[in-house]
C-alpha cells in the first residue's frame, strides 16, 4: 500500500496533536509542519522528526493530504490554496469564520472534486462513538459543556468556542432541519457571551437544549438523550455513560401497578435503579484526533467512505452557532 504524504499546517497546539498523530500513523509518510513562527514551527517539526516551511506553496508538489490547523480566519485562504490543487484537506473547528466563508470552502471541494472533513474531534470521542451504535430517534436532547476560564479564544464568544462542539453532536443525532432557535447569554468578562443557553426546535419534533460556560468551577461535558427506544446519559469528560432501554423495562410498569393495589406497600423503601435494566455504555479508548485522521484518509484512498464530519456537516454546524449568536442579541433582557 502507498503511504499518503501528510502535512500540518499550523504548529500550535491543535496543530502539534495533529503532528503527533500522523508522525505515528504507519500508513502515511509524515512530511513536515509549515507556521511562519520559526522557533515554533523548528520545535514540532524536530520533535515529531519531519521538514519545517514557512509558506504553503513549499509542500504543494510534496503532499497528498493536509491538515490545517490555523486560527479560523485563515482557513479558507488556505483550503482554497490546497483544494484547487485538488489536494484533500482536514480542517479544524469551526470551518470557516462566517457562513459565506464556509459555503465558499464547500463550493471549492465539489467544483474540485476533492475531500474536506472537519476537526469537530468530539464526534470522535469514544464516547460518541458508542452512541452511534444505538438506533435511536431522539425526542429530546440536553447537553452541558461548562469549564473554567481558558483565557485563549476570548476573540469569540463561548458559542463557537465551546457550544459548537455539541451544535454538531445534536445534528447529527437529530437528523432534521432546524425549525426554530432561541437563546439567552450574558458576557461577563470581555467581548463576546461567556455564558449561553439555547433551545433548539426540529422540524421532526426533536427540541435539544444546550448550555455552555467558561466561567465555571470545575469542567463538566455531560449529554441526555430521551427517545421511545432508550434513556441515554454519558459523561465526555469522564468517557462514561448509562443506557435504559425501553422493552426490557416493561414488566417494571406491571410491578408498579400491582404493588399500588396493596396498601400497606411502602414504595419509599424501593431503590428504583434495582428495578431498572441499565446497561453501562461500551466505550472504548481509542484517540479521538487518531480516530478523525484514519476516517480522513480512509476518504482519500476510497471516495465511497466519507470523513467522520463532512464539509456540509462543519458548514450546517457555524450556521446553527450563527443563528444562536443571533438570537442572543436580540434578547431583550428589559421585557
Amino acid at each position: 500500500m502507498t503511504r499518503i504524504r501528510t502535512a500540518v499546517v499550523g504548529a500550535g497546539k491543535m496543530g502539534a496533536i495533529h503532528a503527533k498523530v500522523y508522525s505515528q500513523m504507519a500508513d502515511c509518510e509524515f512530511v513536515g509542519v509549515v507556521d511562519v513562527d520559526q522557533a515554533r514551527g523548528e520545535k514540532v517539526a524536530k520533535i515529531f522528526g519531519c521538514a519545517h516551511y514557512t509558506e504553503c506553496e513549499q509542500i504543494v508538489d510534496r503532499i497528498d493530504a493536509v491538515t490545517i490547523a490555523t486560527p479560523t480566519v485563515t482557513h479558507l485562504q488556505l483550503a482554497k490554496l490546497f483544494l484547487t490543487r485538488r489536494i484533500p484537506v482536514l480542517i479544524e473547528k469551526p470551518l470557516a469564520f462566517s457562513i459565506r466563508e464556509g459555503k465558499k470552502i464547500v463550493a471549492l471541494a465539489k467544483k474540485y472534486d476533492t475531500v474536506v472533513a472537519v476537526g469537530h474531534s468530539e464526534r470522535c470521542n469514544p464516547v460518541s462513538q458508542a452512541l452511534k451504535r444505538f438506533d435511536i430517534e431522539p425526542k429530546f436532547i440536553e447537553t452541558q459543556r461548562v469549564s473554567p476560564y481558558p483565557f485563549r479564544s476570548t476573540d469569540v464568544g463561548v458559542v463557537f468556542d465551546v457550544m459548537i462542539h455539541d451544535i454538531d453532536i445534536v445534528l447529527s443525532m437529530a437528523h432534521s432541519k432546524i425549525k426554530k432557535v432561541d437563546a439567552v447569554g450574558v458576557s461577563v468578562i470581555e467581548g463576546g457571551e461567556d455564558i449561553c443557553n439555547a433551545r433548539i426546535a426540529f422540524e421532526n419534533g426533536c427540541i435539544a437544549n444546550l448550555t455552555a460556560s467558561r466561567l465555571a468551577l470545575r469542567t463538566e461535558r455531560r449529554l441526555r438523550v430521551f427517545s421511545r427506544q432508550a434513556y441515554l446519559s454519558v459523561d465526555y469528560f469522564k468517557k462514561t455513560g448509562i443506557v435504559i432501554k425501553a422493552d426490557p423495562n416493561t414488566n417494571v410498569v406491571k410491578w408498579i401497578q400491582e404493588r399500588r393495589l396493596a396498601d400497606d406497600f411502602d414504595f419509599a423503601k424501593v431503590n428504583w435503579p434495582d428495578l431498572l435494566h441499565i446497561e453501562q455504555l461500551q466505550i472504548d479508548d481509542r484517540e479521538p484526533v487518531r480516530l478523525q485522521q484514519e476516517a480522513f484518509l480512509r476518504a482519500v484512498r476510497d471516495r465511497s467512505f466519507t470523513p467522520e464530519v463532512s464539509a456540509e456537516e462543519g458548514l450546517a454546524a457555524i450556521t446553527c452557532a450563527q443563528k444562536i449568536v443571533q438570537r442572543l442579541k436580540k434578547h431583550n433582557w428589559d421585557k
